[in-house]
């Protein structure tokens, strides 16, 4: 059997090499590709409009100095959502009216346009790093309570490790960070965890038939006896996300996405990481839970 608490080096190699990618590029890029709702810019709130993202960009050709960032298509209004970095000002705002009405046959006068400050990112920012501590801790706390401080930490190492590979996938390859990016966010917290206690319970169970094998030994065994319902509850989960994100709309791909990615992550570190590491500060000792 295959020594996967031995071979941890090899696991948090791989995840460390993919962290620092996103740390040069993050540099390099100059940070994150971020959306309207963190940078500021205009929403466009056109409804019964025609979902069309070449001919929408084509129209907003048609304006100076105002390039689209992102569109949506809204059910309920049977209309487009169109976001732009641009302050549109007075005389940007009525051409953009106007230039949809006439290519789109719809109303200006039903068309709404709203600013976004760069302010409500950035508390935004600070409300979505505040819910992310906070899970932590509870995470951190309740984990600690169920089994001992050890593994709390564990746990707590590997959730970080998640939301590192997903936010180097963001900077990596420019995907806009916008408020469904944090939602997915807080959403791969809960779900990583709920993979890591799985193997942590079966740990648990373990020592107490293995009293006399080395903890890291017992850590490994756990993880091989879960690591097919692990694998198969992620892969179950999977399939219905990359079927989102292909025919969803796109709303619906912006929160997928990052599931996707995150679920990734997330199995990574419950199989090959979370274990490992609490051998790892445990040391090597008997089978025994404090």
């Amino acid at each position: 059997m295959f020594n996967i608490v031995q071979k941890k080096s090899v696991f948090i190699l791989v995840s460390l090499l993919i962290i620092a990618a996103g740390i040069v590029c993050y540099f390099v890029r100059g940070g994150f590709n971020t959306d309207i709702d963190f940078a500021g810019g205009t929403e466009i709130d056109a409804p019964g409009m025609k979902y069309d993202e070449k001919a929408i960009i084509d129209a907003f050709e048609k304006i100076e100095n105002v390039d689209v960032s992102t569109i949506q298509k809204v059910q309920e209004t049977k209309g487009v959502l169109i976001k732009t970095k641009a302050n549109l000002n007075a005389a940007q705002t009525k051409q953009v009216k106007e230039v949809l009405a006439d290519t789109f046959k719809i109303k200006g006068d039903n068309i709404s346009v709203q600013s976004i400050s760069p302010t409500v990112g950035k508390e935004l920012w600070k409300s979505a790093l505040t819910s992310i501590a906070i899970a932590a801790l509870l995470m951190l706390l309740y984990i600690t309570f169920r089994f001992e401080v050890l593994s709390g930490i564990a746990a707590v190492v590997a959730l970080v490790h998640d939301l590192l590979i997903m936010i180097s996938f963001y900077v990596i390859f420019q995907v806009p960070v916008n408020t469904s990016f944090i939602a997915a966010l807080l959403t791969i917290l809960g779900y990583s965890i709920n993979a890591t206690i799985v193997i942590f319970d079966r740990i648990r169970e373990n020592t107490r038939f293995l009293k006399k094998v080395a903890f890291s030994e017992v850590v490994n065994k756990s993880i091989w006896q879960t690591v097919a319902r692990s694998i198969n509850t992620s892969l179950t989960t999977l399939f219905t996300l990359v079927v989102l994100y292909i025919i969803g709309v796109q709303s619906i791909k912006e929160f997928a996405l990052p599931l996707i990615v995150g679920i990734v992550a997330g199995t990574y570190s419950s199989v090959f990481i979370s274990g490992s590491v609490w051998a790892m500060l445990k040391g090597d000792k008997k089978a025994e839970l404090k």
